[in-house]
């Protein structure tokens, strides 16, 4: 089969006279694009254009697929050509990240210069030293501009940088107290490898001593006993005792006083080393946590452990310690909804009434998982205050017009998310606040529901665009399953929400996939068990059958676990660690048992799900479940109604 140039098949395609393509709407031409953007691609695109697929809005991007298959093979000229023909698009952008790394391995370093425009890219901005170098300009400011990259960070740096490093040593730009500058920050990042790099141009004696660093680090030697008595050397010795710690906080602690003895480690070195044991026992509330947490000193304390105390005293029924370790909290994080409703929760039960109802008020403002707890325990609605912004409906067109909107959308409806995102970035660069949320509204409108995540939240009343924030797509889907597997249909839409924000072709590093997150295997044997048709891993990328394996899914768990919360554990977890946590805290309160689930992700993901429910349903029927209710998978009991504290009140 002879490949047709794509000018020609787009000729035949859009026809000759460019008004024909004029007339058609974007969506009429998707499919023509589309195969545009395969046939660049595949090396199926020349350069001439047809006065059609010139004006089409992604034409720019149909070029830039063509060109990037050889970056190597473009022209000077035809680079020069696409710059100038897109300058102030995305495109642009991105078919610079991309033409200047091939003039770096043509050392065609004058164009380089000419193309350059400041990046975040570490490997460009050595590049570009190398430009200047090469064309003799090297001067104070390129000398501080590669120490700031020698400074920067504690990984390892892109291997175009090693002759700007030679360069700057050779010019005695690279002292050892620059070397040792960067030695110290791979220490605390535990990056040996880098270390011993930054060590090769130290006096000798220097070397030897920062090369034994790392290798202490990388594992724990009686050298360190011999050390010189300084700042640095109880830094490292911290540092190798710490990494220590996560894999044998046993060990740590044994070892911890003869190095702590020999180099004179303070309180706050110490503190370091106490820190990742207590951290690593208590991830598994091993039998010594209480003890090696209070081996901590308070000035090693960070909100991490602070919350770690605190479980771990819920995690052993010991109310008045877990509210003792609430109260030693920092202020500020004492103040999160979350822990003023566990002070309320463990005042209750050390029998503080009063001071337990005035926290549930305070919490019960919130339109949070603790939140709607608390207003559970009080009996009272639920505070949700939802804003729908009442814009013109001009502004919302400008906005659905702006070129890069325009692109954006397209590309998304191409199943191209990487280039979409470029061109919405770019977009909201220059849009201000209202301009952004009608973006987001535009999105949604195209079925680009994560929009309403990633790029709201800058303003607070923007937190309470739950419309936006919690789309309702396939609701007849939803509501059909959860009807036919007896789920709270509230339930479903809040785990599509949090596995996938809608998105059916979404697919985790795990190979779960789509709306529901559903892995093949699972797939592939629910659908079996439940006679659902099914053609294998891309049958879970169709919405109708990933709702309908999901949903079944979440029923198989709910008969398995008794209950939903521990099934919604078990959907994010996996069944290993929801058994060990129910053998460890078998009947907690729902509330304290979650809590008290020592893997973060599922911890938060529990959380998530049950408030998201409790959104949705206000959503699906203006009223809710209670969430004390809903936990325990009692969907016949009397919903709440939602109600607005004037402290929430929309703004106009």
């Amino acid at each position: 089969m002879i490949r047709l140039p794509l000018a020609i098949v787009l000729v035949a395609t859009f026809g000759l006279h460019a008004g024909v393509a004029e007339a058609q709407s974007l969506d009429a031409q998707r499919p023509q694009i589309r195969a545009a953007l395969q046939a660049a691609e595949s090396g199926g695109f020349t350069a001439s254009p047809s006065a059609a697929l010139s004006r089409h809005p992604l034409y720019g991007w149909v070029e830039f697929a063509a060109l990037r298959r050889d970056p190597d093979a473009i022209s000077t000229a035809q680079a020069q050509a696409f710059l100038k023909r897109y300058e102030g698009q995305a495109v642009a952008e991105s078919f610079r990240a991309l033409w200047l790394p091939a003039l770096a391995r043509r050392q065609d370093w004058p164009t380089f210069l000419s193309a350059w425009k400041s990046s975040s890219s570490t490997a460009l901005q050595c590049a570009e030293l190398n430009a200047r170098q090469a064309t003799g300009r090297t001067d104070a400011q390129w000398t501080q501009q590669a120490q700031e990259i020698w400074r920067k960070g504690a990984k390892s740096l892109p291997d175009g940088c090693e002759p700007v490093f030679a360069l700057l040593s050779s010019q005695g730009g690279l002292t050892p107290a620059l070397r040792w500058e960067r030695i110290d920050d791979a220490a605390t990042e535990r990056q040996t490898s880098v270390m011993r790099s930054a060590a090769r141009g130290l006096p000798a004696d220097e070397a030897t001593l920062a090369n034994d660093y790392a290798a202490f680090i990388d594992g724990v030697h009686p050298r360190a006993l011999n050390w010189p008595k300084t700042e640095r050397s109880r830094r490292m010795a911290a540092h190798g005792l710490a990494r220590l710690a996560e894999k044998d906080p046993d060990a740590a602690e044994r070892q911890l006083s003869q190095y702590a003895d020999a180099l004179g480690m303070t309180e706050t070195d110490r503190g370091q080393v106490l820190y990742q044991i207590a951290l690593w026992t208590v991830a598994s509330y091993g039998p010594d946590s209480a003890r090696r947490l209070n081996a901590v000193p308070d000035v090693s304390y960070d909100e991490r452990l602070h919350e770690w105390r605190v479980r771990e005293a819920m995690s052993r029924g010991d109310w008045p310690a877990a509210l003792a370790a609430l109260r030693r909290m920092p202020l500020k994080q004492r103040e999160d909804s979350r822990w003023r409703y566990f002070e309320a929760r463990m005042s209750e039960k050390t029998g503080d009434e009063a001071g337990a109802q005035r926290l549930f008020r305070e919490v019960a403002k919130t339109a949070t998982f603790h939140g709607f707890l608390a207003a559970d325990r009080l009996g009272q609605p639920y505070a949700l205050c939802a804003w729908i912004p009442n814009d013109g409906a001009a502004a919302r067109q400008a906005v659905a017009r702006d070129p890069a909107i325009v692109r954006a959308m397209e590309l998304w409806q191409l199943d191209r998310p990487g280039w979409a995102t470029s061109e919405w970035n770019e977009a909201l660069a220059r849009f201000d606040d209202t301009q952004r949320r009608l973006a987001v509204e535009v999105a949604r409108d195209n079925g680009w529901f994560d929009r309403a995540v990633f790029s709201l939240g800058k303003q607070p009343d923007e937190q309470r665009l739950y419309e936006l924030r919690f789309p309702l797509h396939h609701g007849d889907t939803i509501q059909r399953e959860a009807a036919r597997h007896g789920i709270d249909p509230a339930w479903v839409a809040a785990e599509i929400r949090a596995e996938s924000i809608f998105n059916p072709k979404a697919r985790s590093g795990a190979n779960a996939m789509g709306l529901m997150q559903v892995l093949p295997g699972t797939g592939a044997g629910v659908a079996k068990r439940l006679g659902i048709p099914y053609a294998g891993a891309a049958s879970l990328y169709d919405s109708d059958t990933n709702i309908a394996i999901g949903t079944a899914y979440l029923r198989e768990m709910e008969d398995k676990y008794g209950v939903p919360y521990v099934a919604i554990a078990a959907y994010n977890a996996g069944p290993a660690p929801t058994a060990r946590w129910q053998a460890q805290r078998p009947n907690y309160d729902p509330d304290v048992w979650i809590e008290t689930i020592s893997y973060k992700e599922t911890r938060e993901y529990v959380a998530r799900v049950l408030a998201f429910s409790v959104i949705y349903d206000w959503r699906l029927n203006g009223n809710a479940l209670p969430v004390t209710d809903r936990m325990l998978g009692r969907v016949q009991a009397k919903r709440k109604a939602f109600t607005c504290p004037t402290a929430q009140m929309p703004k106009s």
